[in-house]
């Protein structure tokens, strides 16, 4: 099994992750972020990234920063449609499952002592329901480039103060205490993606701006996800969904516990009257037993699913149109023997030290 690393050169710190890759900055009114949705692909050193975030927030002009470990250009990066994420995440969503077997100590009419069984088959959560003073280095603009609605600027700083006096300096409303939230990243000589939303070309619904996906690509030995600053936009507890394609392999995480939903299990009958409240309690205690723990919820072949979710629009299981828009296309594959894994991370904000 190969393992992920969620924290970037952080082992040393506390074991404190986030839901979102980056964090929101603007000029209105506060930004935050609740979940996010991360499909991550990877053959040798090149991984391949893509997010879409829960926003909720003001549709004015505001910004995203995302520590990248290399300066990206305009061909590493696009935007992608919400609907394959909605896709991927109904195909690793709970499902329950009703069996009828018949009985081999049947009585004389024939009919089973015993009518059925439940259990849940594969394992997925479905939508039931991380101050500055004077600063003395430097930021060095090494990109600039348009990407659907987004305006990226990439940044190359050697201090956390500098990085956060950059953002102020040109109109960016800074959360208070954000500075020890870059430190790490500046340490570990990370670059800083910030890509800026032009209202204009922004789509907004019931007025709150609805942000396309973005996928990045990038070279790096570590097989990691850079979530730490997502906590300073956040309210209370977060989501992270990770979803991992691989071929023929699951993943997990290296850095923290990693436990399992419960699958395959035989439930009451009346759970099939209220199985999201089922599953979402399943899940709850899951998190309160191992609070610091990634949960892995479903691990299935991406091209085939037993039982497959209803109601799918253009299909249930991932497609080589799919593939190619996760990720593929630059690993310059055309496998089919993806695996998917998904696993979700819960965390609640902590100020680094």
């Amino acid at each position: 099994m190969k393992r992920l690393l969620f924290l970037i050169s952080l082992l040393l710190l506390p074991a404190q992750a986030s839901a979102f890759c980056g964090f929101y900055v603007g000029g209105g009114a506060s930004l935050y972020n609740d979940a996010t949705q991360v499909v991550l692909m990877r053959e040798g050193n090149q991984t391949v990234l893509s997010m879409q975030n829960a926003y909720a927030g003001p549709p004015e002009d505001f910004a995203m920063v995302v520590p990248v470990p290399q300066v990206l250009q305009r061909e590493n990066v696009k935007t992608l449609e919400k609907d394959l994420f909605d896709k991927v995440d109904r195909l690793s969503a709970p499902r329950l499952v009703e069996y009828w077997e018949q009985d081999p100590c049947a009585d004389d009419w024939g009919y089973p002592r015993s009518g059925f069984g439940l259990g849940i088959s594969g394992i997925g959560r479905g939508g039931g329901g991380l101050g500055s003073g004077v600063s003395r280095g430097y930021v060095e603009v090494r990109a600039a480039f348009a990407v659907g609605e987004y305006d990226i600027v990439m940044l190359e700083t050697n201090e956390a103060a500098a990085l956060d006096n950059w953002l102020k300096a040109n109109k960016y409303k800074i959360p208070d205490g954000a500075e020890p939230y870059f430190k790490p990243y500046v340490e570990a000589g990370m670059y800083f993606f910030v890509a800026k939303v032009d209202v204009e070309k922004v789509k907004v619904e019931d007025g709150k701006a609805v942000l396309s996906p973005l996928r990045f690509n990038y070279q790096s030995n570590d097989f990691s996800l850079p979530v730490r600053l997502g906590m300073i936009n956040s309210r209370g507890s977060q989501d992270l969904l990770v979803y991992i394609l691989a071929q023929d392999q699951r993943y997990e995480v290296a850095n923290r516990p990693n436990v399992t939903i419960p699958t395959n299990t035989n439930v009451a009958d009346a759970v099939r009257d209220n199985f999201a409240g089922f599953y979402e309690a399943l899940f709850s205690r899951t998190i309160e037993e191992n609070p610091q723990a990634v949960v892995t919820e479903y691990a299935w072949q991406a091209t085939n699913c037993d039982p497959c979710p209803t109601g799918a629009v253009g299909g249930a299981t991932l497609n080589q149109t799919d593939f190619q828009t996760l990720g593929a296309d630059v690993l310059n594959s055309r496998a089919m023997n993806w695996t998917l894994t998904s696993a979700s991370l819960v965390t609640r904000p902590t100020i680094p030290g």
